[in-house]
């Protein structure tokens, strides 16, 4: 079975349960989830709302970047879901989950994959400040 369970860019709200459920295994004695969220501010601004925009390339970046950690990393399992669209403070940005044999890869496969795909995978972040100015961040910096 492919390690590789669940993979996307997507305009809908995100669901936790649906990315942990994607990876359970019973040969995995370790899971880590991390859920990134929309936060209150950046650089020391108050944020009122952000969006995500995505290449075409995206997926493909992104199934490339989860190929990386399959294979560097025991992985059993392995999920990562990004959103794109309007997003308000407190909703679901991210959620990558790796199932492995162990906690301590887990925890690093989980780390290796969040960080690449905010480096490598081609999405941008346009912020909204509360005084009215807006920020572009790119993904791919």
């Amino acid at each position: 079975m492919d390690a590789i369970r669940l993979l996307g860019i997507r305009e809908n709200p995100l669901s936790v349960d649906e990315v942990f459920a994607a990876v359970g295994d019973v040969s995995a004695g370790g899971t880590t989830l991390f859920v990134g969220t929309v936060r209150d501010h950046d650089h020391g601004k108050p944020v009122v709302k952000l969006s995500y925009s995505a290449h075409p390339s995206a997926e493909a970046e992104l199934r490339r970047v989860a190929e990386k950690i399959v294979a560097d990393f025991p992985v059993t399992a392995l999920a990562a879901v990004h959103r794109t669209g309007d997003l308000s403070l407190g909703d679901i940005a991210v959620i990558v989950a790796v199932a492995c044999p162990h906690r301590q890869e887990a925890f690093q496969a989980a780390r290796r994959l969040i960080d690449d795909l905010k480096s490598e995978v081609p999405i941008w972040k346009h912020q909204l400040f509360a005084d009215g100015t807006t920020e572009w961040v790119g993904a791919c910096e």
